[in-house]
């Protein structure tokens, strides 16, 4: 069939198809995922910075 006589070749190009489509699923079920913490991530670097202009302030007298 199509000229590969050789069942491991087959079985490479089975598992590369069914790798590309794990990949796809895996993808598609962590798509948005990660974006609960971001609000919280964002309030602390606002923070971070404010307390980091308060201490130049505080050292250099700016």
């Amino acid at each position: 069939m199509l000229g590969i006589n050789d069942p491991w070749i087959w079985g490479v190009y089975l598992l590369s198809f069914l790798s590309a489509l794990l990949c796809v699923a895996y993808g598609l079920a962590n798509w948005n995922r990660g974006q609960e913490t971001e609000a919280n991530e964002i309030r602390e670097e606002c923070s971070w910075e404010k307390g980091k202009a308060q201490m130049e302030e505080k050292e250099l007298g700016l």
